[in-house]
């Protein structure tokens, strides 16, 4: 496995955090308004590019468990 990133724990609990908050935010979607949707998907949208971020300081496939059990 490639090295870790230095700040390690940091980093995890931020993208699972930032993971369960998208969740949040798409099941909040689906009862808003269009307004209010649009200012969700845009802190949905935000959220994934820093969770890219995150991922790509990490070893390649790191967040593969974790990604796909917030897919079910």
């Amino acid at each position: 496995m490639a090295e870790l990133p230095r700040k390690f724990p940091e980093y995890s609990i931020m993208y699972k955090t930032l993971a369960k908050r998208i969740q949040d935010l798409e099941r909040k979607m689906k009862s808003s308004d269009s307004n209010e949707a649009n200012e969700i998907q845009k802190s949905i949208d935000m959220y994934l590019s820093e969770m890219q971020k995150i991922r790509e300081i990490f070893p390649e496939r790191f967040f593969e468990d974790l990604d796909s059990n917030d897919q079910s």
